[in-house]
């Protein structure tokens, strides 16, 4: 038995106190064995995240691959946690408390049922009669009703005159967005939210259909978005025409796979972003988003997206939007580009040798200092946050540049150090119009935020024969995406823009169906 106590003095103990020591000691040895077994598992979790993380480059992950390893490495941690709660009740009765993972965020309509749990008997023992209530106790648990499906049968009744003297009257048949379809227009709508916002493939959402014995088969489902795709694109029209009236956008642009038959195998296509989002600096403006698909990723794409726009468009730095600015756009006024202080920094910190560089650190030293300042300004009006810049961040700027030309003139132009430095010059212009403009941001993360959610759906997009499906997959991301940036709940948006469409909604009404008026403007069906 394992003890740390000296044999002898347990032996003159009573038998009773002996025994209760021995059984102590045997209790905290499990304990230990536990507490390191779950230690050493722990630990294996924790040097596989800091590999996945600070590994070499060929063992990183991806940040949408990170976000997965975060939840296996979390679920592990919760059934570690759960197999020692369970041990330690097992042997005290009693089991460990609960750490509060802080409030929840619950919508307060959400619906609650209640079930009250009374006791068997209400007899008081002291035998005056029943006991009388005094207060309750509430706990909640969070439920959910899966997805059941149903058909809805529409019988419009024939009438017509006992003497035959009129024709037949009947109800007309209800709107429907697919005439003759089977699928209403909530099935559309939970179908695309699905695959667009959640990015489940047809083939899966067909293979949950059928465990529920409807049989739809992916073909159709595709179909079925085809359709929904027709539909929603004067509103994503709309939605474009909108964004360029204002004074400054993000743009950027990734890639989106497309099978390409006759080679045998896909090819590379484009998903072009803009984007509005004036919180940062209190604008008044709606943010939106809208994606657009091209075959390639030359500069023409980019000034075909943005025609008729004239302001600040702030970029990551690459070339292809420098048409816009340098006279080569075919129409309307040059844009002033705005480039991001994310990707300079990133270029310095993938350049940085193992072995450290002084130089980079003090770069990034400064830089932070800029990130700092933006940080106490934002949401800030804009005439504020340039005041602010104008007083902190631009003599910072003004001090570093000549920094900056002289450590690149001591590095190897083809080094990667010396190469960062360069970015970093040859990007200046762009890179210090912010602190004279409060509207611009610092960096273009905010239109990356919203390109990352798509690479999770990159393996569902494989379009065949032509792009034309690359372009309604964009419209869709358009309508998820301006969704999200306004807070609407995507499903009761398509839902109910759908059912407006079908009802024959008028198009002289179209700004009614954007996301960002929902639902504070009524989608009214027309009579």
């Amino acid at each position: 038995m394992p003890s740390a106590l000296d044999p002898d003095l347990l032996a003159q103990l009573p038998p009773a106190l002996r025994a209760a020591v021995e059984a102590q000691v045997q209790a905290l040895a499990v304990e230990n064995a536990d507490l390191r077994t779950r230690n050493a598992r722990l630990e294996h979790l924790v040097r596989e995240l800091q590999r996945a993380r600070f590994g070499p480059r060929s063992e990183k992950l991806h940040p949408d691959q990170m976000e997965l390893a975060f939840e296996d490495i979390e679920v592990a941690l919760a059934a570690a946690t759960e197999e020692h709660d369970a041990a330690v009740e097992a042997r005290t009765g009693e089991r460990p408390a609960r750490t509060s993972r802080g409030p929840r965020r619950l919508p307060k309509d959400l619906p609650r049922e209640e079930r009250v749990l009374e006791p068997e008997d209400l007899t008081c023992p002291c035998g005056c009669g029943e006991m009388v209530r005094i207060g309750e106790d509430r706990s909640e648990r969070l439920d959910m009703t899966p997805a059941q499906f149903r058909l809805i049968v529409t019988i419009r009744p024939r009438y017509a005159c006992p003497k035959g003297r009129a024709g037949i009257r009947q109800a007309p048949p209800a709107p429907a967005l697919i005439e003759g379809g089977l699928a209403t227009e909530a099935l559309l709508a939970h179908v695309a939210v699905a695959k667009f916002a959640d990015h489940l493939p047809l083939y899966r959402q067909s293979q949950i259909m059928a465990r529920q014995g409807v049989g739809i088969d992916r073909s159709t489902l595709a179909d079925w978005m085809g359709k929904v795709s027709f539909h929603i694109a004067p509103i994503v029209d709309r939605m474009a025409v909108l964004l360029k009236r204002s004074a400054k956008l993000f743009a950027d642009e990734t890639t989106l796979p497309v099978l390409d038959p006759g080679a045998g195998k896909t090819k590379k296509g484009f998903i072009w972003a803009m984007l509005r989002d004036d919180r940062p600096w209190g604008g008044s403006d709606p943010p939106g988003v809208v994606f657009t698909y091209a075959p390639g990723r030359a500069g023409i794409h980019a000034e075909e997206m943005l025609k008729g726009f004239e302001g600040i468009l702030q970029v990551d730095g690459y070339q292809g939007y420098n048409r816009l600015a340098d006279g080569r756009r075919a129409e309307g006024g040059r844009v002033r580009l705005a480039f991001c202080w994310a990707h300079a920094r990133r270029k310095l910190i993938e350049a940085r040798p193992s072995a450290g560089s002084p130089f980079v650190d003090e770069a990034l030293r400064r830089i932070a200092e800029l990130y700092a300042t933006e940080k106490e300004i934002r949401g800030q009006a804009h005439e504020a946050r340039r005041a602010v810049r104008q007083e902190r961040s631009k003599p910072l700027l003004e001090a570093m540049h000549p920094w900056l030309v002289q450590e690149a003139a001591r590095l190897s132009k083809k080094s990667d150090l010396g190469m960062a430095a360069a970015y970093l010059l040859d990007h200046w212009p762009g890179l210090v119009l912010f602190p004279d403009d409060g509207r611009i941001e610092m960096d273009s993360n905010p239109v990356e935020n919203r390109i990352r959610p798509l690479t999770l759906g990159r393996k569902n997009a494989l379009f065949a024969g032509h792009d034309e499906g690359g372009q309604s997959w964009a419209r869709f991301a358009s309508v998820m995406g301006t969704c999200r940036l306004n807070e609407v709940e995507p499903y009761a948006w398509l839902k109910a823009t759908l059912e407006a469409i079908a009802a024959g909604h008028p198009k002289s009404d179209i700004d009614a169906l954007l996301p960002w008026n929902f639902p504070k403007a009524a989608i009214k069906a027309a009579a």
